[in-house]
């Protein structure tokens, strides 16, 4: 078995065979956790989990591109797309609520993202915006008790000032022993890597290391159980399938890949990855 730690099956690209995406990777002993991006995706992402007994999970959350209104675009390793989001006002009650259902195990994607930044806009106050809410939801996932999925791009400065400030003042309600959240997609070099881990973070890796070598040092020295694995569907298909929508049933592709370039079975790397997944979410 192996866990897919970040699939967005609960987006518009899967409206039309969501429940066969997931019924195939059930088949093929992958497991997931289905991530929110604002409260309609996050409510959606709860309905499917809770159509399933087990295997299919759900985090809840509000990005931080869900912010602002304006046009998103993207062309590069993280692929081709664009879409217009609807800006939403964080209501930590709706999401307190959404958050209490069993079926929900992470309150995420939340986090920084400055990539997407629009210029004609005012950026300081945007940016403002975007530490506030990450940080408001840092604090519901503390108060349920709940670990965190965290988005960064281009913004890993002030994320790191951000929780290095949460954790001298809420250090205390902590977890001592085991890790209490994920940089999701990660995309650092090794220093930054162990900063995070020194905070209690993990990291996850997408199918970008399977057409990218600039992960590869720093993959071979990370001790295995800090790692998870994603797809980040329906984003970043891994090769082979570079090119086509991704899908959590091909986060075996991520998993080989490490394998391989860390010397050893992917049997292992399954095995590692899906109980320190399990740990941190406790499924």
């Amino acid at each position: 078995m192996i866990i897919d730690t970040h699939a967005h099956v609960n987006f518009a690209a899967f409206k039309d065979d969501a429940d066969e995406v997931i019924r195939r990777s059930l088949d093929n002993e992958t497991w997931m956790i289905l991530v929110g991006s604002e409260f309609k995706t996050s409510n959606r992402a709860l309905n499917y989990a809770n159509k399933y007994e087990k295997g299919v999970y759900a985090a809840i959350g509000l990005h931080p591109i869900h912010l602002q209104e304006g046009l998103i675009e993207n062309d590069d390793e993280n692929g081709e797309y664009s879409f217009s989001p609807r800006s939403e006002e964080f209501d930590y009650g709706s999401y307190e609520k959404l958050a209490k259902f069993e079926k929900v195990v992470a309150i995420g994607e939340i986090g920084l993202d400055y990539y997407h930044l629009d210029p004609a806009q005012d950026i300081p106050a945007i940016k403002k915006k975007q530490q506030e809410v990450f940080a408001q939801q840092l604090l519901l996932a503390r108060s349920l008790d709940l670990p965190v999925i965290i988005h960064c791009r281009q913004a890993h400065d002030d994320l790191l000032a951000i929780l290095q400030d949460f954790k001298k003042e809420y250090g205390h309600i902590l977890p001592t022993n085991k890790p209490w959240g994920v940089i999701h997609c990660f995309s650092g070099d090794e220093d930054l890597a162990w900063k995070y881990f020194r905070l209690g973070l993990l990291i996850s890796f997408t199918g970008l290391i399977t057409f990218s070598q600039q992960w590869d040092d720093l993959i071979r020295k990370t001790p295995l159980d800090k790692i998870m694995v994603e797809t980040d569907t329906p984003y970043m298909t891994p090769e082979p399938y570079r090119g086509q929508r991704n899908e959590p049933v091909l986060v075996q592709y991520v998993a080989a890949r490490i394998a391989d370039i860390k010397g050893i079975k992917v049997e292992k790397v399954a095995e590692i990855t899906t109980a320190t997944a399990r740990s941190l979410f406790r499924i």
